[in-house]
């Protein structure tokens, strides 16, 4: 009786993709075009990551993690967070391709790169 009833599952699994597949529905994918956010962590008088890279339309989000102030400054002028207290952050979208180097105005040797593709 068992085996009877293989040739109807079958039958019943074989219409369900039918119809899922003629419906039009299709899988979910993920948006490549959708803007994403990035976060670096100001910590230990470091940017973490040091160096991270972006699409142009991408968030990235600075949250200062040490115990005293920072900022992300770009050293060609295409942004300045200004000052970053403790358990803040600043965010900043990334609209102009290219890649920026960046430091902390408060601790010259804490530096770090932003690409954008």
């Amino acid at each position: 009786m068992r085996i009877e009833l293989v040739p109807r599952y079958l039958a019943l699994v074989a219409a369900a993709l039918g119809l899922l597949f003629s419906s039009g529905i299709q899988p979910a994918a993920a948006d490549a075009s959708k803007p994403a956010t990035h976060t670096v962590k100001m910590d230990l008088t470091s940017f973490l990551p040091a160096d991270i890279t972006v699409n142009a339309g991408d968030t990235i989000e600075w949250i200062n993690k040490d115990l005293f102030p920072h900022t992300a400054t770009s050293e060609a002028g295409g942004f300045d967070s200004g000052m970053v207290l403790p358990d803040k952050s600043w965010t900043y979208k990334a609209a102009k391709k290219g890649e920026f180097p960046y430091i902390c105005t408060y601790h010259p040797t804490m530096t770090a790169t932003l690409k954008v593709k």
